[in-house]
């Protein structure tokens, strides 16, 4: 059995619950609009009506609630749906019934158009990132994508995942199948991912951030380091408080490597981050900026 362990944050409206292992390399951030389709824990926990939200890294989950019931009457239950839920699928996703000599899985990211596809093997060490279908001739994998399918606009690949993302013609939960399918057989038939050597994600305008944090902004790097950080750094970039004006209550966050430039790294920040910031240190943060390394 999977064992589940219960911890307060310093939000009254959300709750951790702790795994011994980890559930996803990267984040998921579920609301009631979310696709959950492939997600049964997601629709387990959102079956009852006080669950606002569920927030999904490294080793835990937090659930968010509603007001209008208290944790000590709750949080029990929802350990238990938990830890029948991680019993069925440890890694959160249906698990498929063909077995691929090459593993690769779906997960959301905090931007609708992009959907990673994540390998258990490294694919290259680094960051390889293709804007467009005239940028992909020195990098077959992502010219083979964009030769499969139409609506693919982008193409990111970085450590042990292939990030797509697409256009408005199509919804993820039509071709994401597809998608992981034609990425798990070109990696097992041993196709060649580039022909050029991959970014590094190191970039020297980290310099910029070491210097020491007043307060405030300690507690607002550690909310960045707990809840966003492995998700940005598994996706081949990295975030950072660069800067924080108390009067305007804005924070500035450094983005790096694939984030860097990204036209979704604004949706992502204002979306995601900003709400995450907002969620739990309300009376620091109420809006977000971004600036590229």
């Amino acid at each position: 059995m999977r064992e589940v362990r219960i911890e307060t944050t310093a939000n009254p409206k959300v709750m951790k619950f702790v795994c011994d292992y980890t559930l996803v390399p990267g984040s998921l951030e579920l609301d009631r609009t979310s696709d959950i389709a492939d997600i049964p824990l997601a629709q387990e926990l959102f079956n009852y009506p006080f669950v606002e939200q569920i927030f999904i890294t490294a080793n835990f989950i937090a659930v968010s609630k509603q007001d209008t019931v208290e944790w000590e009457h709750v949080a029990t239950s929802l350990k238990s749906v938990i830890e029948d839920a991680l019993l069925e699928n440890p890694r959160l996703y249906k698990q498929t019934k063909k077995r691929e000599l090459f593993p690769v899985y779906a997960e959301m990211t905090p931007n609708p158009s992009v959907m990673k596809f994540v390998s258990q093997r490294y694919i290259v060490e680094g960051f390889l990132e293709v804007k467009d279908r005239t940028q992909a001739g020195q990098v077959p994998l992502a010219d083979a994508i964009f030769q499969e399918f139409d609506f693919a606009r982008e193409v990111f690949i970085s450590d042990n995942f292939v990030a797509v993302t697409k256009d408005d013609s199509v919804q993820w939960h039509e071709v994401m199948v597809p998608v992981r399918g034609f990425i798990a057989e070109y990696l097992q038939s041993g196709g060649s991912v580039s022909h050029i050597a991959p970014q590094t994600h190191e970039n020297p305008v980290e310099q910029i951030i070491q210097r020491d944090y007043t307060e405030s902004e300690q507690k607002i790097s550690d909310i960045l380091n707990e809840y966003v950080a492995p998700a940005v750094e598994n996706d081949g970039g990295k975030i950072s408080l660069l800067e924080y004006d108390a009067t305007s209550k804005t924070a500035k966050m450094l983005l790096q490597g694939a984030c860097s430039g990204c036209p979704s790294s604004t949706a992502t920040l204002k979306g995601g981050i900003e709400n995450i910031l907002k969620q739990f240190v309300p009376e620091l943060v109420e809006r977000v900026e971004a600036v590229n390394g």
